[in-house]
Formats: structure tokens, C-alpha cells, sequence
């Protein structure tokens, strides 16, 4: 194979319990989910033979590894299949010793290998990494499974204007693969990529902002561990999708129960790197964005998103917190694109499973 970019997405015919005229129509449906749903935070998904694979964030009383992976047949129920490390990487526990669980994985398929980008740092400070792990694939039975650390990929620290959080991997229409990135301070960056290797490329290495908050006049005081300037939005994700690249992201607060104000928001570009601009025409470098989930009375927070277009439907993932419990849980919604723009659906429907 040579060193050319491959990027792949899996794009099988599934059938799940959503009516047909509702995906003619374009009408988002919200998926009613059970099994190992709670618990789940920064969901990232892919689709390897004829299962897909949920990571994400471990969250909750009990973490038996690092990065859980959930497993499903049908989108709808899901079941606790692994995690990608026992325990922290030793290099993380002496680069980082303060760091207690790494965050926020982000799963894509090139160049013939699964890519899981991954960060580690501390709840409130920008002394951060992103690292890399691969695999040949996703189905632990294979003999072939098995998960290699590559290590540190970018890493920021208090001099830095970003925090090197949040990954996600992106391959432009001409197959080239950037990183975006980004919580707080100077908002979300990007950085090219080298699709042979899967670390920061050599050819390019500009550190792009494609995204940022505006402060308020008068901002509000700043959380706990936050520093004053705090800027909250984070939680990248783009997609291409027919004309334009879709930048997703997530404003304000997640992490705080039933206070939690996540609402995910979406502003779109006709190149990679920006201008991301929202429907009417501000860009998201100045605090533009689409609303796309926000919080109502039943589910808070909405965010930590990804999304994954199929042959015969697309979805997003997030979490959201339970409105009477504060507790995380996996919500997934279909996606239509009227009008240029994405819109979901999500139902307000009784938790129907339980991670312990």
C-alpha cells in the first residue's frame, strides 16, 4: 500500500426500527436506546464489519479500564465490549502525573488502520496532550486486535493561547487529514496532518483557529478551576457533506450534573479550514452558530458529539444528563439536512439501560 492517504468509511446497509417515509421526508428520528447507555460521555462512533463501535469518555462510579468501548448490532442496543487501556500509559503517569482518566477518544479508519486520537490533562488547565493509539481492527476475536500506544501526537501548556483537547480527525476532499481540537481559552484549532504516519504533518504547520467565544461585557465569574478569561466552547467535529464541511461544536458547560448548559452548535465552510460562518453570515471565529441540541425538561447538556454519515442515514452521538438525576447518558438522533443545514431529534423517553 503506499503512503497515500486512504480514507475509508463504512457505509453498510443496516436496518433499524425508523420509518421509512420519515427518512424519505427527512425528517431527523431520534433512536430509543437501551443496554449499557449510562455512564457515557464524548461518544465517538464507527462502523467495522457489521458492528459499530461506540468510544468514549469513562464516567461514573465504576472504571474497570480506560476508554470504554460499547458495542451494538442495531444502534439501539448497546452492551460494555472492552476498553482500550487497563490502566493510564505509563508515559502519561510521569508526563502527567496529576492526570487521573484520559478524555475524549476520536475513532477513524485510514491508511489500513484504526486511528484513536485521545487526550489527558487536568480538569481546568491547559497543560494538555493529545496521544495515539491504533489497531488493524475493532473485533477483539480477530487475532490481529490489539491496541498500540503510538504516544503524544501535540500537547499544550500555560504559555499556549488553546488546550490540546477534544480530537477529532478529518480527511478534506483532496484526502488530506487534519486534526481539530480545543476547549476554553483561544477556542478551537486545527493542524495538518501526515496521513502516513498520523501525527502533526511536516509539510504544513501552521496552527489554524477556525472557532471562539466571544467574551461577554461583562462576563459572569468564572467556575471552579477555570481561568477568567474562560471562553467555553469545545468539542470539535467535521463532516463533509455535499457542498460544504459541517463544523460542530459545544458551548458552555458540560461535567456538572443537572447545572450542566452543554447545547451543541454547528456553523459551515466550503474549505476545511474555515471560515465557518452560520446561517446568517456571522462566523464562528466570532461566536456564530446554528443551534442544533439544546437542553429542555427531560435531558440537559446536550454535546460531546460526533457524527457518522451512512448509506442510508446519518447520525449524531452525545451525551446528555438525566434532568432528575444529573447522571450522563448516550443519546443518539438521526439527521436530516434541509435547507443546508443539519437538524436532530431527540425524545424525551425514560432511560432504558445501565452501566454499571
Amino acid at each position: 500500500m503506499s503512503g497515500r492517504l486512504l480514507a475509508v468509511t463504512f457505509l453498510l446497509f443496516v436496518s433499524i426500527a425508523l420509518p421509512q417515509q420519515n427518512r424519505q421526508s427527512g425528517s431527523p428520528q431520534p433512536i430509543l436506546l437501551s443496554g449499557d447507555v449510562k455512564f457515557t460521555h464524548d461518544p465517538s462512533i464507527i462502523k467495522d464489519g457489521d458492528t459499530w463501535y461506540l468510544f468514549a469518555t469513562a464516567n461514573g462510579p465504576v472504571n474497570k479500564g480506560e476508554l470504554p468501548i460499547r458495542c451494538s448490532r442495531d444502534l439501539q442496543r448497546w452492551s460494555l465490549c472492552g476498553y482500550v487501556f487497563d490502566q493510564l500509559p505509563e508515559w502519561i503517569k510521569k508526563d502527567s502525573p496529576n492526570t487521573k482518566e484520559l478524555w475524549a477518544p476520536d475513532i477513524s479508519y485510514f491508511n489500513g488502520e484504526f486511528h484513536l486520537y485521545y487526550a489527558f490533562s487536568v480538569f481546568g488547565r491547559n497543560t494538555s496532550g493529545i496521544a495515539l493509539a491504533t489497531n488493524k481492527t475493532l473485533d477483539s476475536s480477530r487475532a490481529d486486535f490489539r491496541w498500540v500506544d503510538r504516544g503524544l501526537v501535540l500537547r499544550s501548556d500555560e504559555a499556549d493561547d488553546f488546550n490540546a483537547i477534544d480530537p477529532n480527525l478529518t480527511i478534506d476532499g483532496q484526502g488530506r487529514a487534519w486534526l481539530s481540537f480545543g476547549s476554553f481559552w483561544g477556542g478551537i484549532k486545527m493542524r495538518r496532518m501526515d496521513g502516513r504516519t498520523g501525527l502533526l504533518s511536516s509539510e504544513d504547520t501552521k496552527l489554524y483557529s477556525i472557532a471562539a467565544r466571544q467574551r461577554p461585557p461583562h462576563p459572569p465569574p468564572s467556575p471552579p478551576g477555570l481561568p477568567e478569561n474562560w471562553q467555553a466552547i469545545e468539542a470539535p467535529f467535521i463532516v463533509h457533506h455535499n457542498d460544504y464541511y459541517y463544523l460542530f461544536v459545544s458551548f458552555d458547560l458540560c461535567c456538572r450534573g443537572t447545572k450542566s448548559n452543554y447545547r451543541t452548535m454547528v456553523g459551515r465552510s466550503r474549505q476545511v479550514m474555515g471560515p465557518y460562518e452560520d446561517a446568517n453570515g456571522k462566523t464562528m471565529m466570532q461566536g456564530g452558530g446554528m443551534p442544533l441540541l439544546e437542553g429542555n425538561d427531560r435531558w440537559l447538556g446536550p454535546g460531546g458529539e460526533s457524527v457518522l454519515l451512512e448509506n442510508d442515514r446519518d447520525i449524531i452521538v452525545f451525551h446528555a444528563y438525566d434532568a432528575k438525576t444529573g447522571d450522563a447518558y448516550l443519546r443518539i438522533s438521526t439527521l436530516s439536512w434541509g435547507g443546508g443545514w443539519p437538524h436532530a431529534a431527540w425524545g424525551g423517553d425514560t432511560p432504558a439501560g445501565n452501566h454499571p
